[in-house]
């Protein structure tokens, strides 16, 4: 029998792709297609607060988030 101190997480966490500033999009869920800015992962790594147009801040999870490209202005 396994003591609570030797239980293993069953898989770990891959560090978040995005850092605080980012253009991001939600490619996934209800919201899908909303634009923002990624501020950082909540408590529960699996969820990440963004900026959202109109300065509303939402809780999304990660994994339906996606790097949004802006075009370069200096082209």
């Amino acid at each position: 029998m396994r003591k609570d101190s030797e239980v293993q997480p069953a898989i770990s966490l891959a560090p978040c792709p995005f850092h605080n500033g980012d253009q991001v999009y939600l490619a996934k869920g209800s919201y899908q297609g909303t634009l923002g800015t990624f501020l950082n992962l909540r408590s529960d790594p699996k969820w990440a607060d963004i900026r959202e147009p109109g300065d509303s801040i939402r809780a999304h999870p990660v994994e339906w988030l996606a790097a949004s490209i802006q075009p370069n202005a200096h082209q």
